[in-house]
This record gives structure tokens, sequence and C-alpha cells, in this order.
């Protein structure tokens, strides 16, 4: 009424007067615009303009189907109208049941609050409210939750990230769990808290793995089995809570002590790294002595198996030799007995520095080759000291570095050589 502009006055004493009396009375010293509404009037003019509006033709009295020749309203107008109206409030409220579901995502239709179905990607429609409702999830996104940090590793949670290894010592472990999900459902419905969930069961698995190795393990050659393993044993328990995740990747980003012990703990890895490298160096020396040491103690006696077999040899010939002399001298001593003799002045002067002396003519001259006796006894010395510092060099070496249980026997043998060959000299000189 007021946006017609129509003012109403209770204080008209025409207001609510019989309609035969007000109709001469309204034109009487009266402004256009002024005095009450007429009320028929106005709901006449509502109804032309609806039925025109739907399409419907004036009566020919010109109410235009706004009320009946006795001015009453028309009840079958009144009918299509409300009918148009609710008409197209239902068209809307059907309407209101269409949503689109986006390429990656998943649809969840709820009827009075409990699931009943879930749609694709697409234009989908359920019944509008208070029947039906839905929701949409992002099953194919990565999601992501940080345990002992949030959004960088400087900010530390330490109620998350302190945790005790089986050797009884404190470690600081930062990671991240990737999950994306696997059933939308199970994710709305068994989940108050879906996120917070996946946090606390991680840092429950990984304390249970954490609280089963040693401190040294998890820091440095354990860190990718620690992972593998709270990976498992966070799938095992989002399984049995039927929480519709799958845990795709879990990531160490920090495996440290506290920060209240990080200088002592890194003085220890230092000192228990220099054990490390002296270790190794005295290990490469024993490995550079020791196979140095074996073989000059297996040519030692390799050289004197060698030198006894020579000797056994040579032995064993003159024994048969001497048999041999033996049967021809008792078949011709004198002949035997010459021969001997003549093959022995043979040997002596074959070796030594030989001066002829003229005894027949009776001569005090002699004639004495002092330069070829100077020269042979030069080179005998010479030879004689080359062959002892090349014995010397030989055996201080490698009697060092010869096993306790060799020694022994090095010198055993080389007594008896020592003693086979004086007797040999001795056998000889006979």
């Amino acid at each position: 009424m007021k946006r017609l502009g129509l003012k109403l006055s209770l204080n008209d004493p025409r207001w609510g007067s019989d309609k035969q009396d007000r109709k001469p009375q309204a034109n009487e010293g009266k402004k256009p615009g002024e005095g009450p509404p007429d009320m028929e009037q106005l709901w006449r003019d509502f109804n032309q303009r609806l039925n025109s509006f739907f399409g419907q033709k004036n009566r020919p009295d010109g109410s235009g189907g706004g009320g009946s020749g006795g001015g009453r309203p028309d009840l079958a107008g009144m009918r299509a109208t409300a009918g148009a109206i609710g008409a197209v409030i239902a068209l809307i409220w059907l309407a209101s049941g269409s949503f689109i579901v986006q390429e990656g995502q998943t649809g969840v239709v709820y009827t009075f609050g409990k699931v009943s179905h879930t749609t694709g990607s697409g234009f989908n429609w359920r019944w509008p409210y208070p029947f039906q409702s839905d929701e949409t999830v992002r099953v194919s996104q990565m999601r992501m939750v940080e345990i002992g940090y949030r959004k960088d590793l400087k900010n530390k949670q330490p109620r998350e990230s302190l945790m005790l290894t089986d050797d009884e010592n404190i470690i600081d472990i930062q990671f991240a769990v990737q999950f994306k999900l696997k059933d939308p459902v199970a994710w709305l419905m068994n989940n108050r808290d879906e996120e917070e969930t996946v946090r606390q069961v991680a840092e429950t698995s990984i304390r249970e793995i954490v609280g089963k190795n040693k401190m040294d393990f998890v820091l440095y050659e354990g860190r990718d089995k620690v992972a593998l393993e709270t990976q498992q044993l966070m799938q095992h328990i989002l399984d049995r809570y039927a929480s519709g995740v799958l845990v795709s990747n879990v990531t160490l980003q920090a495996v440290q002590p506290p920060e209240q012990v990080q200088i002592a703990f890194d003085d220890a890895v230092r000192a228990g790294q220099d054990r490390e490298r002296q270790k190794n160096e005295g290990q490469a020396y024993a490995n550079d002595v020791i196979p140095r040491a074996r073989g000059s103690a297996s040519r030692l006696l390799e050289e004197a198996e060698g030198y006894r077999s020579m000797i056994t040899e040579n032995a064993t010939g003159n024994a048969s030799r001497f048999k041999q002399v033996l049967a021809e001298y008792q078949k011709a001593p004198g002949v035997t007995r010459d021969r001997m003799y003549l093959e022995t002045m043979q040997q002596i002067f074959s070796s030594a520095s030989k001066v002829m002396v003229d005894a027949k003519s009776g001569s005090n001259l002699l004639y004495l080759p002092l330069d070829k006796l100077i020269a042979q006894a030069a080179a005998t010395d010479s030879a004689a000291a080359a062959a002892r510092a090349a014995a010397q060099a030989a055996a201080s070496p490698s009697s060092s570095a010869l096993p306790a249980e060799v020694m022994p026997q090095v010198e055993v043998s080389r007594q008896r050589d020592s003693r086979a060959r004086d007797a040999l000299r001795e056998r000889e000189g006979r």
C-alpha cells in the first residue's frame, strides 16, 4: 500500500460507509489522491494485471475477471493465480536439488542424514531439502599431515617430536605423512576430525617403531626401515578404524638428538669416527705387513727345503760313488789308489795358484805371478764381502718378520745344514 502511495486515515468519517453512499461523496470537495482507498478497486486491478500476465482476457463488463456483477472476487482466477505461484515455487524447489561434481571428486548424497548413494563427476540431481542433501569429497587429491612441526621445521612441536628409544635415549623426529582417500563414505562417516585422526595414528605408530630400536639405528642406517615400518603400521591401524585412508608415503624430515644434548652428542660422534679411523689405519698396516712377512717366511722355507734337497742328493750321490769306487778298489787297489790321487790333485790345482820351480837345474831364481795373485785375492775378498752383506740383508728382515712358530724350525734347519757342510768338508779333506 505504501508503494502505491495510498494513505489510510481512521479519522475519516466516511471510512467504512456503504459503497453507494461513498460514491456520490467521493468527488465532493476532495482533491485527487486524498481519502481512503477503494479495496475492491485495488483487488480488481491486481487480478486484471495477473490475468493479463497469464494470458486471460478481461470480461465484457470491464471487471477484468476481478469480481462478478455483484462485486464479489473471482474465485477461479484466484485459484489459477495461486496454482501458478505454487508451480513456480515447486520448480524452484526442485531445481535446488541439482549439483555439479568436479573431476577428481565424489558426491555423497544423504537421505534424512543417512548416506544413500555416491555420485561421480558431472551434473547430478537429488531430492531437495529437507529430504536429501549432498557433500563433495576430493578423492584424487594428495593430502599431507605434519608431525613434530607445522609448515616449517623451525616451528617445532616438542610434544609430538620427542620420543624414547629402546636403549632409553630421547630422540627428536619430525616427519610428514602423505595420504589420499580410498573410501569417501568411510572418510566422512567414521571420522570426527579426519586430519587429526591421521596425525594421532602416525604419532602412535612411529613411537612404537622407535621404541623397539636403538638410537644409533634410528639416526643412521635404519631411517628408511623406520619410515617403511611406520607406514605399514599406520595403514593397519587406519584399516582397523575403517577410516577410508590410503597412506602413500612417510618421509622423515629431521632425525636428531634433543637440542639440549646436541653438542655433547656431536662430540661423541666425532670420537667414534676417530676410533673407527684409527682402527682402519691399523688394519691397513696389518694387511700390508703380515702378507709380506708370510711371503718372506715362505721364501725362506722354500730355500731351506731346496738346500736340504741339494745336500741330501749330493750326499746320496757321494755315497753311491764311494760304493762304486770301493768295488773297484777291491778289484785293483793300486790302480784305484793312483787314480784317486790324480783326480784329487787335479781338483786342487785347478782352483789354486801355482808356482813353478825348476828343482833339477838347482837354480835359486823363482818366478812369482804377483799381479795375478793380487787380483785373485781382491776378487775373492770382494765376492766374500758381497755374499756376507746379501746374507745379512736377507736374514735380518725375514727373521724379524717370521712367525714365532716358524723360527725354531728355521734355526734347527740351519744348524743341521751347517753341520752337514762341515762334515762334507772334513770328508773331502781327508
